[in-house]
Protein backbone atom coordinates (compact mmCIF):
# COMPACT_ATOMS: atom_id res chain seq x y z
CA UNK A 1 0.00 0.00 0.00
CA UNK A 2 1.13 3.64 -0.92
CA UNK A 3 2.46 5.89 1.72
CA UNK A 4 0.29 9.19 1.23
CA UNK A 5 1.79 12.32 -0.15
CA UNK A 6 1.16 14.15 3.27
CA UNK A 7 2.67 11.81 4.94
CA UNK A 8 5.67 11.42 2.55
CA UNK A 9 5.93 15.25 2.96
CA UNK A 10 5.89 15.07 6.92
CA UNK A 11 8.75 11.97 7.18
CA UNK A 12 10.79 13.80 4.29
CA UNK A 13 10.89 17.77 6.22
CA UNK A 14 11.09 15.80 9.38
CA UNK A 15 14.41 13.48 8.55
CA UNK A 16 16.04 17.34 7.42
CA UNK A 17 15.16 19.02 10.67
CA UNK A 18 16.45 16.03 12.43
CA UNK A 19 19.59 16.43 10.07
CA UNK A 20 19.82 20.25 10.97
CA UNK A 21 19.22 19.57 14.26
CA UNK A 22 22.16 17.07 14.48
CA UNK A 23 24.62 19.93 12.46
CA UNK A 24 23.48 22.40 15.12
CA UNK A 25 24.88 20.36 18.44
CA UNK A 26 27.93 19.44 16.45
CA UNK A 27 28.53 23.14 15.35
CA UNK A 28 27.60 24.31 19.28
CA UNK A 29 30.17 21.38 20.62
CA UNK A 30 32.48 22.74 18.14
CA UNK A 31 32.21 26.28 19.09
CA UNK A 32 32.55 25.71 22.86
CA UNK A 33 35.61 23.19 21.96
CA UNK A 34 37.14 26.26 20.51
CA UNK A 35 36.10 28.15 23.30
CA UNK A 36 37.57 25.34 25.65
CA UNK A 37 33.83 25.60 27.47
CA UNK A 38 32.18 22.13 28.54
CA UNK A 39 29.26 22.70 25.81
CA UNK A 40 26.05 23.23 28.67
CA UNK A 41 28.46 26.41 29.28
CA UNK A 42 28.78 27.88 25.49
CA UNK A 43 25.00 27.05 24.91
CA UNK A 44 24.49 29.28 28.20
CA UNK A 45 26.68 31.97 26.79
CA UNK A 46 25.03 31.87 23.35
CA UNK A 47 21.63 32.09 24.60
CA UNK A 48 22.84 35.29 27.02
CA UNK A 49 24.71 36.61 23.95
CA UNK A 50 21.31 35.93 21.40
CA UNK A 51 18.81 37.59 23.60
CA UNK A 52 21.10 40.75 23.97
CA UNK A 53 21.59 40.86 20.42
CA UNK A 54 17.47 40.99 20.26
CA UNK A 55 17.53 43.90 23.03
CA UNK A 56 15.69 41.60 25.66
CA UNK A 57 18.27 40.15 27.92
CA UNK A 58 17.86 36.86 29.91
CA UNK A 59 17.41 36.64 33.82
CA UNK A 60 19.10 33.93 35.43
CA UNK A 61 15.61 32.08 35.86
CA UNK A 62 14.99 32.48 32.03
CA UNK A 63 18.12 31.35 30.95
CA UNK A 64 17.29 28.34 33.30
CA UNK A 65 14.54 27.44 31.33
CA UNK A 66 16.34 27.92 27.90
CA UNK A 67 18.88 25.55 28.65
CA UNK A 68 16.57 23.16 31.12
CA UNK A 69 18.69 23.28 33.95
CA UNK A 70 17.86 23.20 37.67
CA UNK A 71 18.26 27.01 38.88
CA UNK A 72 20.70 25.54 41.29
CA UNK A 73 22.74 23.95 38.39
CA UNK A 74 21.83 27.48 36.19
CA UNK A 75 24.04 29.49 39.36
CA UNK A 76 26.63 27.09 39.23
CA UNK A 77 26.94 27.83 35.67
CA UNK A 78 26.72 31.41 35.66
CA UNK A 79 29.45 31.55 38.88
CA UNK A 80 31.80 30.09 36.45
CA UNK A 81 31.45 31.90 33.20
CA UNK A 82 31.10 35.04 35.27
CA UNK A 83 34.47 34.19 36.99
CA UNK A 84 35.69 33.46 33.90
CA UNK A 85 34.62 36.61 32.23
CA UNK A 86 32.36 35.65 29.76
CA UNK A 87 29.14 37.21 31.29
CA UNK A 88 28.28 39.70 33.98
CA UNK A 89 25.15 39.94 35.97
CA UNK A 90 23.97 43.25 36.97
CA UNK A 91 20.77 45.03 38.43
CA UNK A 92 19.54 47.03 35.66
CA UNK A 93 15.67 46.84 36.32
CA UNK A 94 14.05 49.29 39.01
CA UNK A 95 13.65 46.15 41.20
CA UNK A 96 17.25 45.62 41.84
CA UNK A 97 16.12 42.07 42.74
CA UNK A 98 16.22 41.29 39.34
CA UNK A 99 19.26 40.26 37.64
CA UNK A 100 19.93 40.40 34.07
CA UNK A 101 22.63 38.28 32.20
CA UNK A 102 25.08 40.23 29.82
CA UNK A 103 28.27 38.31 27.63
CA UNK A 104 31.31 39.67 28.08
CA UNK A 105 32.87 42.04 25.75
CA UNK A 106 35.24 39.18 23.78
CA UNK A 107 32.35 36.86 23.16
CA UNK A 108 30.06 38.86 20.38
CA UNK A 109 33.77 38.70 18.58
CA UNK A 110 34.29 35.22 19.26
CA UNK A 111 30.80 34.48 18.05
CA UNK A 112 31.48 36.74 14.88
CA UNK A 113 35.16 35.13 14.38
CA UNK A 114 33.26 31.45 14.70
CA UNK A 115 29.73 31.53 13.22
CA UNK A 116 30.94 34.04 10.48
CA UNK A 117 31.71 32.08 7.74
CA UNK A 118 28.59 29.90 8.29
CA UNK A 119 26.76 33.66 7.99
CA UNK A 120 28.31 34.28 4.48
CA UNK A 121 27.72 30.68 3.26
CA UNK A 122 23.60 30.79 4.60
CA UNK A 123 22.88 34.05 3.17
CA UNK A 124 24.51 32.57 -0.08
CA UNK A 125 21.95 29.74 0.11
CA UNK A 126 19.34 32.02 0.65
CA UNK A 127 19.66 33.80 -2.07
CA UNK A 128 18.69 31.50 -4.30
CA UNK A 129 15.22 31.88 -2.90
CA UNK A 130 12.71 34.49 -3.49
CA UNK A 131 11.90 36.80 -0.15
CA UNK A 132 8.28 35.57 -0.22
CA UNK A 133 9.65 31.81 -0.03
CA UNK A 134 12.28 32.33 2.64
CA UNK A 135 8.88 34.67 4.39
CA UNK A 136 6.64 31.50 4.48
CA UNK A 137 9.53 29.51 5.21
CA UNK A 138 9.75 31.37 8.85
CA UNK A 139 5.87 31.88 9.32
CA UNK A 140 6.25 27.82 8.89
CA UNK A 141 9.04 27.41 11.28
CA UNK A 142 7.31 29.56 13.71
CA UNK A 143 4.15 27.61 13.77
CA UNK A 144 6.31 24.39 13.98
CA UNK A 145 8.47 25.88 17.23
CA UNK A 146 5.11 26.99 18.82
CA UNK A 147 4.00 23.58 17.98
CA UNK A 148 6.55 21.86 19.54
CA UNK A 149 6.55 24.39 22.53
CA UNK A 150 3.41 23.47 23.62
CA UNK A 151 3.59 19.82 23.01
CA UNK A 152 6.56 20.15 25.60
CA UNK A 153 4.62 22.29 27.82
CA UNK A 154 2.06 19.78 28.04
CA UNK A 155 4.90 16.80 28.90
CA UNK A 156 6.40 16.59 32.12
CA UNK A 157 10.19 15.47 31.65
CA UNK A 158 10.30 12.48 32.89
CA UNK A 159 12.85 11.58 35.80
CA UNK A 160 15.58 8.99 35.11
CA UNK A 161 14.12 5.52 34.89
CA UNK A 162 10.90 6.54 33.44
CA UNK A 163 9.11 7.34 37.21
Amino acid sequence: MEEPAGAARLEGLTESLRVYGGHYTELSRRFAAWLGLHATDATAVLEIAAAEERGTPLSPARLSERISLSTGATTALLNRLETAGHITRTREHTDRRVVTLRSGEHIQQRADEFFGPLGKRLEEAMAHYPPELLARFQAFMTDLNATMDAHLAEREAPSPGGR
